[in-house]
């Protein structure tokens, strides 16, 4: 009697673990013919072409770049990937958080994969060092990716693994003004701030929109200024002829090789920059920041995580205690250098805005953000940010 052998899409998860064990133990390379020889050796050369055709593809996931989780990377819209157990994979990104249809036979195959990931970053993730953070290699096709990892028994329900996307900023204010993240009147006062070499922070939540303005504001910049960015990574890719990009690096897996935001922040300034920019500001490398916007260096820029304009000031002396600079000092500082915050917030559906515009004044022995425009019009003293312009010569067509 003759048996048919119907083909069912998916090889045996027993057969592609033994390819694997064979592959690892062996030390053979992993290209298409060495993993089909294996397949043919481990079925006794029984195996069909669809058979090999599937196993390839499955083995291709344990060596090859993020694995399954590669298409999500792929997908324009989605901003970061997230592993909570072999059979949770979610998204997030322009369609709010989501789950999706992406499955890992089980939690050893999440543990190879964020181990994998973990080695390419060039940091170690095993039992005695049970968590990673850094960056995967390379910019690809879907932009640069962060790598976060935990291992059980950390993580007490399995291995999870974080993924986030930062894909090229490369938007300029038109764009932003036909996207609905600024309005009219919102786009003129942006423009009236770039053209009067205002220096502003951009502050909001993780995935509001910071680098996204910032970088469609330095596009507006003037082709005739020179703009230095100092990044923690390459995100920043603003329309102009003038920009120079340098990215931090940090250490290898023996601790060495680091270079800092804050030693580039120094290196910057001796590039002739008529506008320094630090696309994120996030450890004492603020104290190197202020010092530049002090000498000289009108309308600089960076962004900063805080929950408002009004908790900017807060949120800067956390960071100057880091280097060192007291309360006092960084307020002064702050006064002197920064005149302008922009607060991006980001809709539960995912859409992003901006939400206000805020002045920095001196209030006696502090510095506090005043608010004086919403999409709603203006909340406060509006002279405080017209006066700013008015007097740089920028009058905003609104």
């Amino acid at each position: 009697m003759k048996t048919t052998t119907v083909h069912t899409g998916q090889p045996e998860p027993r057969l592609v673990e033994r390819v694997r064990q064979r592959l690892a133990g062996s030390g053979a390379s992993t290209d298409p013919r060495t993993v089909a020889e294996a397949v043919r050796a481990e079925t006794g050369g029984v195996a069909g072409h669809l058979d090999i055709l599937d196993a390839l593809r499955m083995l291709r996931h344990e060596f090859v770049g993020a694995g399954p989780l590669e298409p999500l990377l792929d997908d324009p819209g989605v901003t970061d990937v997230l592993v909570t157990a072999p059979d949770e994979v979610w998204v997030d990104g322009t369609s709010g958080l989501r789950r999706t249809d992406v499955r890992f036979p089980d939690e050893e195959a999440v543990r190879r994969l964020a181990q994998r990931l973990a080695l390419a970053a060039g940091r170690r993730l095993d039992d005695a060092q049970p968590f990673v953070d850094g960056w995967l290699p390379g910019a690809g096709p879907h932009g640069r990716v962060r790598l976060h990892a935990v291992l059980p028994p950390i993580a007490a329900d399995g291995t999870c693994l974080s993924l986030r996307v930062l894909r090229p900023a490369v938007h300029d204010l038109r764009a932003l003004h036909r996207l609905g993240t600024v309005d009219d009147h919102g786009l003129a006062l942006l423009e009236a701030i770039v053209a009067a070499r205002l220096a502003f922070l951009v502050s909001g939540a993780t995935g509001s929109g910071k680098s996204t303005l910032l970088a469609a504001m330095l596009g507006a910049v003037s082709p005739a200024e020179r703009i230095v960015c100092v990044e923690d990574a390459g995100e920043l890719q603003p329309a102009h002829p003038q920009v120079v990009r340098l990215v931090a690096r940090p250490p290898n897996v023996e601790g060495a090789g680091e270079v800092s935001l804050r030693e580039l922040v120094r290196e910057a300034l001796r590039m002739r920059p008529d506008r320094l920019v630090v696309g994120e500001v996030r450890g004492q490398e603020v104290c190197e920041l202020l010092n530049a916007l002090n000498t000289g260096h009108d309308g600089g820029a960076g962004t900063l995580h805080a929950n408002s304009p009004s908790e900017v000031p807060a949120r800067l002396e956390a960071l100057a205690a880091l280097g060192g600079l007291a309360r006092d000092a960084l307020h002064s500082q702050l006064a002197a250098a920064v005149q302008v915050v922009l607060h991006m917030h980001r809709a539960p559906g995912g859409a992003r805005r901006l939400a206000e515009i805020g002045v920095v004044r001196r209030r006696r022995d502090a510095v506090e953000v005043c608010p004086v425009w919403r999409p709603d019009g203006w909340t406060g003293d509006r002279v405080l940010l017209t006066g700013l312009l008015e007097a740089r010569g920028a009058v905003p067509r609104c």
